[in-house]
């Protein structure tokens, strides 16, 4: 057995660059139930920028806006619009990380450094992934803050019950076409990420569209990246348009497990998040599809939740609408009864929904 020269303990956080930080982070808190645990910006000695972090069991999100037109973020919100900057990957040792992977040919976006408060130390260093993406490394054994050093405390008067998110699951990246095995390589050759599944057009596609899709995991799982490529089609794919919109690579969903998604699917519709239909001819025959399943069809229908099976078990799982203006970024739920997979079989249904969406949008 090969020495993992890059052990990851999870996702530390996921920060995305937004328009206006304060307003996101009650949309996260209400549509979404995170909690708001702390803050960093002008009243905590913070010139340039505001970022709030949200929480709910073991995600992290941070939402952050600069106070100013000429700053890189601002420049960063300009051409993507909102979206995911930074995956951050918990670890023992950042300097370490950072020095396995520059080494393997990763390109550094930050070297290491320690950041301190009274809490005690954290230190971090980050590389460049697609687009304008980063990993940052964060090493934290060393601190009892809330988050990290500069960020303070903060709770909101408005207190959101959660909606039973646990973890995220998976974030998956669009890239260009030819783009994805480049990448693919690079989380296998600089990471020490295994090839974990492959989709090629065959398994993706409609009468009009078609991506690519390979995913790699680390060691032990914890971190799942699929990434996509677009497929020759005889219309946009959805890849294409994210890629025009979000002008370039990036992060295109982020995949959040429920152990309950029937109950998390419905708080979510209520508090009015969108989600991609399918039409009530996909549950006709999902029975004979699928096999036995422990839950009732009838209200996995009324929530319009797809479900697939592998060898393991079966999933449950759904898709917001995206969650800003530009379609590009959106939100999976997921339940896993055993399952290991990503629902290959809802794909082109999925896929249909998309295209209905891209068509009203006039980007088909």
């Amino acid at each position: 057995m090969n020495q993992d020269f890059l052990p990851l303990n999870g996702t530390d956080y996921v920060e995305l660059y937004v328009g206006n930080a304060k307003q996101s982070a009650l949309f996260y808190q209400y549509a979404f139930g995170f909690e708001l645990i702390a803050y960093a910006g002008p009243e905590t000695g913070v010139r340039d920028r505001a970022s709030y972090v949200l929480k709910q069991d073991k995600i992290r999100l941070v939402l952050t806006s600069p106070l100013g037109p000429n700053h890189p973020i601002a420049q960063h919100i300009q051409r993507h619009g909102d979206g995911v900057k930074v995956l951050a990957l918990w670890v023992d040792d950042a300097e370490k990380s950072w020095l396995e992977t520059t080494s393997r040919g990763a390109e550094s976006a930050s070297a290491p450094e320690v950041i301190k408060d009274q809490f005690g130390e954290v230190k971090v260093a980050s590389i460049f992934s697609y687009g304008e993406t980063i990993h940052t490394f964060v090493e934290r054994k060393n601190y009892t803050g809330v988050f990290l050093p500069g960020y303070r405390p903060r709770k909101s008067t408005y207190q959101p019950t959660g909606i039973g998110l646990k973890y995220i699951d998976h974030c998956v990246g669009n890239v260009e076409l030819g783009q994805m095995n480049r990448w693919v390589e690079f989380y296998e050759n600089v990471m020490g990420f295994k090839l974990l599944l492959t989709f090629d057009d065959k398994d993706i596609s409609t009468e009009y569209s078609a991506l690519m899709s390979k995913v790699v995991s680390n060691g032990n799982g914890y971190i799942k990246f699929p990434i996509n490529e677009p497929a020759a089609g005889k219309k946009k794919s959805q890849i294409e348009e994210y890629l025009e919109f979000y002008g370039g690579p990036g992060v295109q969903h982020m995949a959040i497990a429920t152990d309950d998604i029937c109950h998390t699917v419905s708080e979510l519709r209520r508090r009015g998040v969108e989600f991609l239909e399918v039409p009530s001819s996909y549950y006709d025959d999902l029975l004979d599809r699928v096999g036995k399943i422990d839950e009732d069809l009838q209200p996995l229908k009324d929530l319009n939740i797809l479900v697939d099976r592998d060898d393991e078990g079966y999933l449950l799982q759904i898709f917001t609408k995206p969650v800003q203006d530009r379609p590009t970024l959106f939100f999976e739920i997921i339940q896993r009864k055993g399952a290991k997979s990503f629902g290959k079989g809802n794909f082109k249904a999925l896929f249909e929904a998309i295209e209905r969406e891209q068509e009203l949008r006039g980007n088909l």
